[in-house]
């Protein structure tokens, strides 16, 4: 059996295990930052899960980078991978990698490249907003001068940056949050672009056809 067939089982083979251990990922996150009263055994079942599923994300990519074959090449073909296992906020993400391998599954996917493009940049806010609200409202709240009060605030603050709208009535202090927040502008710029990018060539093509199909001297 030759590596890419090796490769092809494991992934079939992890995809739902990877796909679960993400939302377990964001699930206990979510659990350790907004129930931080809850009693200890629970807290410590939390991180537990949590440590597990970076254990499995880098057991998963090392056992990928070693049936590639393509040395440092797998890292700049699969940087989704590569990134996960370090940032384990974009965890979540792996959720929309899945989606994609069951629509690819039984052949064409099921949605246009455009419906596919905006659904997966969609999904894609909303699991980075989540996650990203989760760890700038960890690092504010109790901070002095912070004017992130609540999850609630966090969340408003997520989807401004994400958007690029800005309004600036809540802003982070701390300077991990700060990161945090330049990330979400990079990132909501460039899912905004994307966005934005295929409606409007969605709207070309459907112009052209049509005009294709106006009869001669309509």
């Amino acid at each position: 059996m030759d590596d890419d067939t090796r490769r092809a089982r494991w992934e079939q083979r992890t995809e739902l295990p990877l796909a679960v251990a993400s939302l377990a990922f964001l699930a206990c996150y979510a659990v350790r930052v907004l129930a931080p009263g809850l009693r200890d055994p629970l807290q410590d079942l939390a991180f537990a899960v949590l440590l597990a599923s970076w254990v499995l994300f880098a057991v998963n990519f090392a056992v990928m980078w070693r049936l590639s074959g393509q040395g440092l090449g797998y890292i700049r073909r699969h940087p989704l991978d590569a990134v996960v296992v370090i940032l384990p906020l974009l965890r979540p993400l792996r959720v929309v990698k899945v989606y994609e391998a069951v629509q690819r599954r039984h052949g064409k996917p099921r949605l246009a490249l455009h419906a596919r493009v905006i659904a997966y940049s969609g999904l894609a806010t909303v699991l980075l907003g989540f996650a990203g609200a989760l760890a700038v409202y960890q690092q504010e709240r109790g901070a002095p001068d912070a004017s992130m009060k609540s999850f609630g605030d966090a969340v408003w603050w997520a989807c401004a940056t994400l958007t690029t709208v800005g309004y600036g009535d809540i802003t982070p202090v701390t300077p991990l949050g700060r990161v945090i927040a330049v990330g979400m502008m990079v990132i909501g710029l460039a899912l905004l672009g994307a966005v934005t990018g295929t409606f409007a060539s969605w709207l070309l093509q459907v112009f052209a056809r049509e005009d294709d199909e106006r009869p001669p001297g309509g």
